[in-house]
């Protein structure tokens, strides 16, 4: 799903990490150092047991639900964090199958123990699916287009690459008119009809703002004017720069902390490009990266494991130091966000231990926790029994 989040958006589009005021520090403990680059090598301690913890019973079954959408994904796939193998995950995923999710508290209890990953001090956010006006077809009031992956956005080599330099992944880009592979076009080009009149017009969204901010967060919900609803998710990126307009702003001095300045937030930097067109629109066009969709058809969007993300179950993760699939409890200064959650997402800016960005669903009242969502407290990761006393024997 390419999960951003709010905070984590606005963190990329300021250019800076997010602390609100208010915010507390990190509690006691020795965080994982520097450079890091899993959860096996950041530190592990066991926690307390499952039946400690405080979550209802209402709770745990959403979380038992969405645990069992990620079973194909645990049992499968090897998992980046090094905490786990797929076998070990089978007994939990073979009890869910047919447990009720009344007795979802019984069922962590069971199959489950606690694993601290570094001092386990948690910072979480929190983000939604936006809503914008959009149409199907183009109709007056609704210019501008939703694309979908164009054909010509290619993975290759430039012929002024030598071969021994040629490691990794190939750039993207395109082939131009003289066969030779170049960057593709960036968000002005795009912008300016550089894909028009191609059919990869796959929707039409009445604002040109609120589609930027709905790129950033990399899903959302497009409203007819008949009410009808279109979920479109993330189908790629052009492979051009992004660049964060905040830090931009920030810089030129068009947003701060001051009396009388624009704020550095979402709503803060959206009120500057309505008030201000001609300068909002070139601050747009600096982000030259622009990213592509799909028509989502299922009931929710699509996390980064390829199951719908759930309003106050999902969360997203740095799948270095999570398992994907695997529960996690959160004790934080913000008791909404408190309980058990799945890990079923990550995003660009959710890097490191003890991470996470919570989802809320769509609709205003989605938008309004997300957006003030910064807690700071205690991660726990729920993993199957056995697997602490492995890691220490290692």
């Amino acid at each position: 799903m390419r999960r951003w989040g709010i905070l984590a958006a606005l963190a990329l589009v300021a250019g800076c990490t997010i602390v609100p005021q208010g915010a507390g520090p990190l509690r006691p403990g020795a965080a994982p150092p520097t450079g890091v680059t899993s959860a096996a090598f950041a530190g592990v301690a066991a926690g307390p047991q499952v039946a400690a913890l405080a979550f209802d019973a209402g709770d745990a079954g959403t979380a038992l639900a969405a645990f069992l959408e990620s079973c194909p994904r645990l049992l499968t796939q090897s998992d980046a964090s090094g905490l786990t193998f797929p076998a070990d995950w089978g007994a939990a995923c073979d009890a869910a199958r047919t447990w009720p999710t009344g007795r979802g508290r019984d069922f962590f209890e069971r199959y489950f123990e606690t694993a601290r990953v570094g001092d386990g001090a948690a910072f979480a956010t929190g983000y939604f699916e936006p809503e914008i006006r959009g149409s199907r077809t183009h109709i007056p009031g609704y210019d501008v287009p939703v694309y979908a992956m164009p054909s010509d956005l290619v993975r290759a080599w430039p012929r002024d690459v030598p071969e021994s330099e040629r490691s990794g992944r190939p750039p993207l880009g395109r082939y131009d008119e003289n066969g030779d592979f170049v960057l593709y076009y960036d968000r002005a080009q795009i912008v300016d009809g550089a894909l028009a009149g191609r059919g990869l017009e796959i929707a039409w969204a009445a604002d040109p703002v609120e589609f930027f901010f709905l790129q950033i967060q990399g899903s959302g919900r497009l409203i007819a004017p008949d009410g009808s609803v279109m979920r479109i998710g993330y189908a790629g990126q052009s492979g051009r720069e992004y660049v964060g307009i905040g830090g931009v702003m920030r810089e030129r001095g068009l947003i701060g902390d001051g009396p009388g300045q624009y704020s550095g937030s979402m709503q803060g930097i959206m009120a500057y490009i309505r008030e201000h067109p001609e300068e909002g629109r070139e601050l747009m066009r600096l982000n030259k990266s622009w990213i592509f969709f799909r028509e989502l058809t299922g009931d929710g969007p699509l996390g980064a494991i390829g199951v719908p993300v759930r309003r106050e179950s999902s969360v997203a993760v740095d799948p270095a130091f999570v398992p994907y699939g695997a529960p996690v409890w959160l004790d934080t200064d913000r008791p909404e966000a408190d309980g058990l959650w799945v890990a079923q997402d990550t995003g660009g800016a959710i890097k490191g231990a003890n991470r996470f960005d919570t989802f809320w669903g769509a609709g205003e009242e989605a938008r309004r926790i997300a957006g003030g969502m910064s807690a700071r407290g205690e991660a726990l990761i729920l993993v199957p029994k056995g697997t602490v006393t492995r890691l220490k024997e290692r």
